[in-house]
């Protein structure tokens, strides 16, 4: 099975799990979903602190009480008359965000920040909500201007609140950028368990395995039970190849979650890395079950399959991905490889050519296309096949035995010969009945 597709799987779900957690913790992070107002999260000039026009107040009132079609219809009545009144835009903005309405919200946050660029608010959750819908860089471009500007009134938790989610945020693709602003949330906040995990991860993308697992064990060390932290720390230990260091781990946390998704796939990759290659697909059958629709699961389970000699499953779920993504030069190539093991030699060049096609530089498929030609006796085609597969990856004991019996079939006898030789100096006893083969037409051919 493929320990790197293993790998990254664990990595995505460790860190949607990771993600989902720190958004349960920081209401400020779903501002629709918040009640009435987000902690940290306040309306500039507070009505508390200032006389404001009564219509403002009351739609602010509104708010307060969760009436948010009445307040969208009194700021709608208040913007009539003050369309650049920052404030009341953001208010509308909020009313949006909170009935479920993204794109409108979105729009009122962009008129708020265009009304005032310095607003806070606005910012922090235009930001939230491009990051929610997947708008990385339009996140990341609000998240931090909300990180350079001050609540109104000022509120270290909503400061923090902007500095965690860009974070979270730059985990992955800027993970010196992510680690300063956990650190500037952290200088206005006190530490929570969701920063430590997300410290061991930003540390894991950095590069610095000692730290992120000193980060891993110290939030292990609170919350023995979180099955975030003993992914992350597994995950470390399995890169090493320490497997049996991680299945302790693992299997203690999948006692109490049996059915969290990360951890069955790094059970995978335990069991697979000791070579219990049944078992592994036992978990991998599992994880399939518990993430149907999940591309990756559902690949590694082909790959499972293929590998246990299971061809006829491993080939319905390859088939069922083609069915989506009908050029996946990989998924082509795999595809192929089982219409080459039931001999279906003419299935298999079509495939293999499709592949080819897609990624002109895949080995994988013109080597399946050159096995093919010689089952087709396609000699001059095979040549070309192995030409173009020479352009990409240096040639081994099973091509060169492929350009021996091209050549040899061509009756060109002197590049037969010299490709026979080429083949019994890199075979090495490792291929016995084309060694065999080799040196019977080396007889003939060399009389």
């Amino acid at each position: 099975m493929k320990l790197s597709r293993l790998l990254i799987l664990r990595s995505e779900l460790c860190a949607l799990s990771s993600v989902l957690v720190l958004f349960a913790l920081s209401p400020v992070l779903c501002l629709a979903q918040s009640s009435p107002l987000p902690p940290g999260t306040t309306v500039p000039g507070d009505v508390a602190r200032q006389t404001q026009p009564t219509a403002l107040q009351q739609a602010e009132s509104s708010i307060m009480a969760q009436q948010y079609a009445a307040a969208a219809t009194q700021l709608n009545a208040w913007l009539a008359s003050h369309p650049a009144d920052a404030r009341a835009l953001f208010d509308r903005g909020y009313v949006s965000d909170a009935q479920g309405h993204a794109a409108s919200a979105e729009s009122w946050y962009r008129k708020a920040i265009a009304s005032d660029p310095k607003q806070f608010e606005s910012r922090l959750a235009l930001g939230l909500d491009l990051a929610a819908h997947g708008d990385t860089a339009g996140a990341r471009e609000q998240l931090y201007a909300a990180t350079s500007l001050q609540p109104d009134p000022p509120n270290p938790a909503a400061k923090a609140q902007a500095c965690r989610a860009l974070a979270q945020l730059l985990r992955r693709s800027d993970p010196i950028g992510a680690r300063d602003a956990l650190v500037q949330a952290l200088r206005l906040t006190p530490e929570t368990p969701a920063d430590t995990l997300l410290a061991a991860q930003i540390a894991e993308n950095a590069g610095d395995s000692g730290l992120a697992q000193q980060e891993y064990r110290k939030l292990l060390n609170e919350q023995p039970d979180s099955p975030q932290a003993t992914a992350g720390l597994a995950h470390l230990l399995i890169r090493q190849k320490q497997y049996a260091d991680a299945q302790p781990l693992v299997s203690a946390a999948l006692q109490k979650h049996p059915d969290d998704p990360a951890l069955n796939a790094e059970m995978a990759v335990i069991l697979d890395g000791e070579g219990k290659k049944a078992d592994a697909l036992d978990v991998l059958r599992k994880l399939h079950t518990l993430e149907p629709g999940n591309r990756d699961v559902t690949g590694m389970l082909a790959d499972a399959d293929f590998q246990a000699g299971d061809l006829n499953s491993a080939d319905a779920l390859y088939q069922q991905l083609l069915a989506a993504t009908p050029n996946d030069p990989d998924l082509l190539d795999s595809h192929g490889q089982i219409l080459i093991r039931q001999q279906k030699f003419a299935e298999a060049l079509s495939v293999f050519q499709t592949a080819a096609a897609a990624r002109p530089n895949d080995v994988d498929a013109w080597s399946g296309i050159a096995f093919a030609d010689s089952k087709l006796s396609r000699w001059n085609d095979e040549i070309h096949a192995l030409s173009m597969r020479s352009k990409f990856a240096p040639e081994n004991p099973s091509t060169l035995f492929l350009w021996a019996t091209a050549y040899d079939n061509l009756h060109q006898s002197k590049a037969a010969a010299d490709y026979y030789h080429r083949f019994l100096a890199a075979a090495q006893g490792k291929f016995p009945d084309q060694e065999w083969q080799a040196r019977h037409r080396l007889i003939a051919l060399e009389k």
